[in-house]
């Protein structure tokens, strides 16, 4: 059945206003946000045609667009529809991130930045700042590698720090695997790293491996 086949109050937007977004199908806001469908297929349709090449909808996350576009009746300006909602609602979800936020313990530093590695299938490292008092300055997203590694230079990460005027830095990044224990060479890029950030005297205050739910500290490990 078409949309407009459909009676008014079983139309998406409409349900979506009598009964809450939240209380939508996935289809029913795919549809929402593509708006319209194309000459031979209905957007009903083209949502379905996209749901039905994804396992989940997380994978919508981790998509590259040009591959979504292939997908029968989105097209490349559907495409970057879908993947600016979807950053859209990351940068939404995040709002609780604000500059001079303390982030004085790994706890509170974990539950305030797991949310930016859900759904990833490649490992990301994210570099957060902080000032004399662990008050957050700024975050920066490093670089994002492949499933089982990321790969990065300290420079990168002190440059930052220099620029922001930071006085101590905390990284974090992922396992895809959900396995939070580091590998050999997670330890050995953070020996490398807290000997570079010794030497420009902006140390690292903690590294941080997540799989989104727990995490692994270096500080922690350390300090046992």
């Amino acid at each position: 059945m078409k949309l407009k086949e459909l009676p008014e109050t079983e139309l998406p937007r409409e349900r979506l206003l009598n009964v809450g977004e939240t209380n939508l199908t996935n289809e029913e806001l795919l549809s929402i946000i593509l708006r319209t469908g194309t000459k031979n297929n209905s957007v009903k349709e083209v949502s379905m045609n996209i749901l039905s090449n994804i396992d989940n909808i997380n994978e919508l996350n981790n998509i590259d667009i040009y591959e979504l576009s292939k997908i029968k009746g989105v097209g490349l300006v559907k495409a970057i529809t879908i993947k600016a909602s979807i950053e859209l609602g990351k940068r939404v979800n995040n709002l609780e991130i604000k500059n001079l936020m303390k982030l004085n313990n790994s706890d509170i530093v974990h539950d305030t930045f797991k949310s930016l590695f859900i759904g990833l299938k490649q490992e990301r490292l994210l570099a957060i700042y902080l000032d004399n008092k662990k008050r957050l300055i700024n975050y920066k997203v490093i670089t994002i590698g492949t499933k089982d590694e990321t790969l990065f230079h300290p420079r990168d990460i002190i440059y930052n720090a220099i620029k922001c005027n930071a006085s101590g830095i905390i990284i974090i990044h992922n396992h895809p695997s959900l396995d939070i224990k580091p590998s050999n060479a997670d330890i050995n890029m953070t020996n490398k790293l807290i000997e570079s950030c010794n030497i420009v005297g902006i140390p690292l205050l903690d590294h941080l491996i997540t799989n989104t739910k727990n995490y692994y500290s270096f500080f922690k490990e350390c300090n046992k």
